[in-house]
């Protein structure tokens, strides 16, 4: 397969004028970003989402910024042709803009990433500007953000009454301004990402957002249901049932291996028998001499 030219943020842009929608979806392994490469995915998230689907976590708050670099730079040697965005994990963001930057510098020299992602509105739109000023692309995340799930209230829908959807809008400017190239709007009603995706010239990325959106991203896990126990989510679509598949496998392999069906016969090595022969033959008889 020959090796596709990975976007940019300038054809980012053009993409949203153009009318193309961008994708997007998690990855935080070498075979996962070969495979997203391969399907044609134009961005990989190395998302805190790891902490839940990867690491066991009940929340995105315990990755730390050692994690999301050991990923990023699994995906990286996976996908070299493609747009990688690493997020900045929670507390990497909201002290000096000094320390903010050491963070930043991690995910782009240690995980090879492109571009970074962070949530927050109008309240991080200086350090938006810092981090753009130091040669950074930035993407920003609004809506629901699971970083501050705690502080919102739960896994609620944002933009639901029009104080709320303004508020969207007004942080979706301020990012902007700040020089994010793209803003990825989380459990946002339809009608109100549709309006931040119109007043934008940069793209919006959404999740649970609807279908006025310049792009679209899942978590990886959530769209092969690549889990034990999948809990059903109304935003997003399923493509496979990848979990139950790898159960089914391993369950026949533990039946064969323990009913001495595997190995079989085409799955061993055999040597030259004259040679086998003479060779254990001769351990044999030294072993009886002795």
């Amino acid at each position: 397969m020959a090796a596709k030219m990975p976007l940019n943020i300038l054809k980012m842009k053009k993409m949203k004028q153009e009318g193309h929608p961008i994708t997007m979806i998690t990855a935080y392994d070498y075979p996962t970003a070969q495979l997203a490469e391969e399907a044609g995915v134009d961005m990989l998230l190395i998302g805190d989402s790891l902490g839940n689907v990867v690491l066991g976590y009940d929340s995105t708050i315990p990755v730390t910024i050692d994690d999301i670099v050991y990923h990023s730079r699994a995906v990286a040697r996976g996908a070299g042709s493609t747009f990688i965005v690493a997020d900045l994990p929670f507390m990497t963001y909201h002290g000096s803009i000094d320390e903010t930057l050491k963070s930043v510098r991690r995910l782009m020299q240690e995980g090879h990433a492109h571009a970074i992602k962070l949530e927050g509105g109008a309240e991080i739109a200086d350090t938006v500007k810092a981090i753009v000023q130091a040669g950074v692309p930035v993407i920003a995340h609004i809506g629901l953000t699971p970083q501050s799930v705690h502080q919102i209230g739960g896994y609620r829908i944002q933009g639901k009454d029009e104080k709320d959807a303004q508020r969207l809008l007004d942080d979706a400017l301020a990012l902007e301004a700040a020089g994010a190239f793209g803003i990825v709007l989380e459990l946002v009603t339809e009608e109100a990402a549709t309006t931040i995706s119109q007043k934008l010239s940069i793209p919006t990325i959404g999740i649970g957002a609807g279908r006025g959106c310049d792009g679209q991203v899942l978590v990886f896990h959530d769209a092969v249901k690549y889990t034990s126990s999948y809990r059903e989510k109304r935003f997003v679509k399923t493509y496979a049932d990848i979990g139950d598949t790898i159960r089914t496998a391993l369950q026949e392999y533990v039946n064969e291996v323990r009913s001495g069906a595997f190995p079989a016969e085409q799955h061993v090595f055999s040597g030259d028998q004259e040679a086998l022969g003479s060779l254990y033959g001769a351990k044999r008889k030294v072993e009886t001499q002795s």
